[in-house]
């Protein structure tokens, strides 16, 4: 079957998408270059404050573009879909959002995104810029508790970007930003449902799929194997599954506080995700959990796979303040901190 997809060239899609973005949102984002796909806030670098850089591979936006903004991340460095950006990329963008007062490394838990990020953090050491890192590792079906390390960062690490970015902008240091993202990621957990695989553009057919009436329970963002193969259930029947994976990990318990993120993959319309929040509330509700603010939407997508996951981040009172902070991004469709 051909590709179903509105785009020019395959070998374009990254590029041109960059270019649609900063068309869309002047001033906003600009790049640091004439052509490369490493872009910082409009206002950046910003004297004296602690700068927060990311990346990832391009097809899962709003990630990581749509991060960068006041409140949330300075700069950010994309590469081919499902593909990390070069070290030397990321020591572009490190040096072009560094203030002098160090920068944080904000990104997910994967292979190619560590090694070249680790490498670009030991060439911003010898250019005197003080890196530290931070890893999203909040998929729950990746690897078990004890092994939390190997853990994928999927939509969750959005916590770690709105937390830590308030964190930055109320002007805490290097090590202080560090702590507050890494709080937010040690305290959020999360977990997935594919009901379709989705297509590189320049592969040209899925790269992986899902058969008609099934779901995988806990597939990654890039089609990584779930933990759990059947037929599709109610999405009574998917939240109750995926919290009865997420709260016991923690745990959460009676008397907690929470953000709660419900996420498209990127074809799942609203109505569906509003239903399923519905039902986690309800399971969150009866276990005594109190949800202090909700986030549905898109937040980080996989092309066109149909499918949602649900993110919980338990909450402290910094964490709270942190979290209710004023953030803006042109990409993220509510008001994401305020009241």
């Amino acid at each position: 079957m051909p590709m179903r997809k509105i785009i020019n060239d395959p070998s374009l899609v990254e590029d041109q998408t960059v270019d649609g973005i900063l068309a869309a949102f002047p001033g906003h984002l600009k790049r640091f270059d004439a052509t490369g796909r490493g872009l910082i806030r409009g206002d950046a670098p910003i004297q004296g404050k602690v700068a927060i850089a990311t990346g990832g591979g391009s097809g899962h936006l709003p990630l990581f573009m749509g991060y960068v903004g006041p409140g949330l991340a300075t700069g950010v460095s994309v590469g081919n879909v499902f593909s990390s950006p070069s070290a030397e990329e990321m020591l572009e963008v490190t040096k072009a959002v560094d203030g002098g007062a160090g920068v944080l490394y904000l990104y997910g838990n994967y292979s190619g995104d560590t090694m070249n990020f680790d490498m670009a953090s030991e060439m911003a050491d010898m250019e005197g810029i003080a890196v530290k890192t931070t890893l999203g590792r909040d998929d729950v079906t990746s690897a078990p508790v004890a092994e939390i390390e190997r853990r994928r960062g999927v939509a969750g690490i959005f916590f770690g970007f709105k937390i830590a970015g308030a964190a930055a902008e109320e002007g805490r240091d290097l090590d202080g930003v560090h702590a507050a993202a890494e709080a937010a990621v040690f305290n959020t957990r999360s977990m997935g449902v594919a009901l379709s695989g989705t297509t590189i553009p320049a592969a040209g057919e899925p790269g992986f799929t899902v058969e008609a009436g099934q779901m995988e329970l806990g597939m990654g963002i890039h089609g990584e194997p779930g933990v759990e193969v059947g037929p599709l259930l109610t999405a009574d029947e998917i939240a109750g599954q995926m919290l009865d994976r997420i709260l016991p990990d923690l745990p959460y318990s009676s008397g907690d506080s929470v953000g709660v993120l419900v996420n498209s993959l990127g074809a799942t319309a609203p109505e569906e995700l509003y239903i399923l929040y519905g039902k986690a509330s309800q399971i969150l509700k009866d276990r005594g959990i109190s949800v202090h603010r909700a986030f549905i939407g898109e937040y980080a997508t996989s092309m066109e796979m149909s499918g949602a996951s649900i993110s919980l981040c338990k909450l402290d009172d910094d964490m709270t303040r942190l979290l209710d902070a004023p953030a803006y991004s042109p990409f993220l469709l509510q008001q994401v901190g305020g009241r």
